[in-house]
Order: structure tokens, then C-alpha cells, then sequence
């Protein structure tokens, strides 16, 4: 039976129920219960009980008392209280290894422009999950969602505007794994830290055909089998510069990407191509652009807590297309800092600098 605004309903795994007065994305409803308070439940948790006659929110309206002509007292039967249903969970020998993913759904795939999308929590496993996500503002974190996952099901996180797209470029996931009443395999505690490509997100075909939804979805793992993704997350940059490290090491050759003037508390960071890196084969015009912006990241980082120390970013004039990626950040992640252009007379039109506050 399908359930609709009105129906009364109970709660298959906790003793109460109530009335629902509206739904929450595609798997949870809202339940106001004897209190009046508006309670999330997953619709698959919930049982009609009673038809959609019912008013809603009909506890604020005055009751109307009528004179009532005694009675003889009569005995009240005694109240059985209901016992929480206890799912049966269906494990399965692949998920006793930990299989946990991220994954957004645009809104309405038909205008990928202006629609929003929904994130969603998988959890592919036996085992229960507390878990948190969040993403990185500054040099801290913001909690978007904690709770708790069930086995093998997965979870409506928030739908969020296209506008909110920078906020996540740098999320992170949290967990615990445990079973219920019974034995098992001891987890290691998780904590991943993603970067989403964002621009994949005004793409139609970066949605994919998946095992989780009927729906194209960008899906990313946290974990499989067991092990963590940071390793399989390294980008085409990330590996550039790792084989590049290593070739330095092997020959004992060390190129400074930062200095200090003489006589100077000013710290000069060179941010063209060819002096961060030594080949720049196989990597395309957006690859090399996201190394230097990490970078950029990684030196505003390394002196965040340094106040009043200068640095000049040298980006170059070049197309503008770093001192404008460089502009956007300072407004927007780095807004704290105060930021002028660099001495025209010591490096002409293309540097930055960031004085750190």
C-alpha cells in the first residue's frame, strides 16, 4: 500500500507512529507524532494503519467540551505495548568487506544548467554504520549529515542548489563499522577525504548507469573491499608529480619552488608550469592548471597560521586564466587575507601578494 499525506501510520523498528504531513526526498516521509512534532522515517520502516480521513495538525484547533450524561465506571482493558520489529538483516559473504560510496543525482537531468542535485549515502555491507559527512570551509570542517546506516541500504544525505557546488570540492567521510547481537570481524575506524571534480557535476554524460539507482548517478567510492580510496583517487597531476619526485631523489637534484628575498620577510612562490615541474607530458591545459592551484592551496596552508607574513604569487600575465583561478579563491576560501597587487617595478603586471591576517 502506497503512502500518502493523511494516512496514519506506526513505526516498524521503534514503538510510536503518527500522521504523515509531507516526504523528504525519495525514501523518508515526515510523521507527526502525539506531541506534534514532525519525526523523519523511512517510508519502507512505516505500516498504515488507519485511512487518509484524518486531519492533520488537528491538535491546535480548541476543543469543543459537551455536557456528558454520567456512566457507570467501566473496567479499561490493559494496554499490550507493542514491541519494536526487529528487521532481519540478509548479509551476504561479499559484504562482510566494507563497500561504501557517495552519490549524486542531478534534480532534473533535463536542464543540467540550472538544476540541483541529491546526495545519497551507500552503505554495501553487513554491518552497521555511524557515519559523518562534511566538507572543508577554510582551514575547517562543517558537518552536512551524521547518523546512522543500516546494512546493505542506502541513505537520502540533502539536495543542494548548483550554487553550493564550491563548498564541496573538498568533502570527507567518517565511519564506524559494528553488528548487532552477534559476533564479528573487528573495522578499523575510516576517515577519507575526497576532492570532487565539480565541473563533472554540469555534465550529462559524467552520470552514469550504476548498481544503486535506476537513475544515471555520479557515483564515488570511500571504501571497497575494505580498503580506503585514497590510493586509487590520485589524479593524473598527482601521479606526474609523484614519478617526478622520485626522478629528483634518484639523481640528488632538488629545484626550490619557493624563496626568500635577502634582507626580505617577503616569500617569493614562482607558480609557472615549468618551475613546479620538470615534463609536463600527457597532462592537459586543466591538469597543469590544477596543479598550480594546489600549490597556490598548499602554500596559503603551510603559512595560515603565520599573520602578517607576505607572500607573492608570480602567475604571469599570460590569458589571465591562473590570476583569474587565483582571484576566485582568494574571494572565496581565502577571503581573511588581505591581497594587492604585487610591485609593478619588481614584477611587472603578474603577481599577487597575500598579506596572511
Amino acid at each position: 500500500m502506497s503512502i500518502k499525506i493523511g494516512d496514519k501510520v506506526r513505526f516498524l523498528n521503534s514503538v510510536g507512529g503518527g500522521v504523515v504531513t509531507g516526504f523528504k526526498g525519495k525514501d523518508q516521509v515526515l510523521v507527526e507524532d502525539e506531541d506534534g512534532f514532525d519525526v523523519p522515517a523511512l517510508i519502507r520502516e512505516c505500516v498504515v494503519v488507519g485511512s487518509n480521513d484524518m486531519q492533520v495538525r488537528s491538535d491546535n484547533r480548541p476543543v469543543i467540551q459537551k455536557p456528558v450524561a454520567p456512566q457507570p465506571p467501566v473496567q479499561q482493558p490493559v494496554r499490550q505495548v507493542e514491541k519494536p520489529v526487529e528487521v532481519k538483516v540478509e548479509e551476504t559473504p561479499e559484504g562482510e568487506r566494507l563497500n561504501v560510496f557517495l552519490a549524486y543525482l542531478p534534480v532534473d537531468p533535463k536542464i543540467m544548467q540550472q538544476t540541483g542535485y541529491e546526495a545519497y549515502f551507500i552503505n554495501n555491507s553487513n554491518y552497521f554504520l555511524f557515519f559523518n559527512y562534511m566538507n572543508r570551509v577554510n582551514n575547517s570542517w562543517v558537518s552536512r549529515y551524521h547518523g546512522l546506516v543500516e546494512p546493505n541500504t542506502k541513505i537520502f544525505l540533502e539536495e543542494f542548489e548548483k550554487s553550493a557546488l564550491n563548498e564541496l570540492e573538498r568533502i570527507c567521510v567518517q565511519f564506524i563499522a559494528f553488528k548487532k547481537d552477534k559476533p564479528y570481524s573487528l573495522k578499523n575506524t575510516i576517515s577519507v577525504e575526497l576532492r570532487l571534480d565539480t565541473v563533472k557535476f554540469y555534465k550529462l554524460h559524467c552520470f552514469t548507469e550504476n548498481d544503486f539507482f535506476e537513475d544515471d548517478a555520479l557515483v564515488y567510492p570511500i571504501i571497497r573491499a575494505d580498503v580506503p580510496e585514497k590510493e586509487m583517487l590520485i589524479s593524473a597531476t598527482d601521479l606526474q608529480e609523484a614519478m617526478l619526485q622520485k626522478k629528483k631523489a634518484d639523481t640528488s637534484v632538488s629545484q626550490p619552488k619557493q624563496r626568500a628575498r635577502i634582507n626580505s620577510p617577503i616569500i617569493e612562490v614562482d607558480l609557472h608550469i615549468d618551475q613546479l615541474l620538470d615534463n609536463t607530458a600527457g597532462l592537459s591545459n586543466a591538469d597543469m592548471l590544477a596543479y598550480q592551484l594546489d600549490k597556490f592551496r598548499e602554500i596559503l596552508d603551510q603559512y595560515a597560521n603565520k599573520k602578517g607574513q607576505k607572500i607573492v604569487f608570480i602567475h604571469g600575465k599570460g590569458e589571465g586564466i591562473l590570476r583569474s583561478a587565483i582571484e576566485k579563491e582568494l574571494k572565496t576560501k581565502y577571503k581573511q587575507h588581505y591581497v594587492q597587487d604585487a610591485s609593478f617595478r619588481e614584477y611587472g603586471y603578474g603577481a599577487t601578494m597575500v598579506t596572511i591576517k
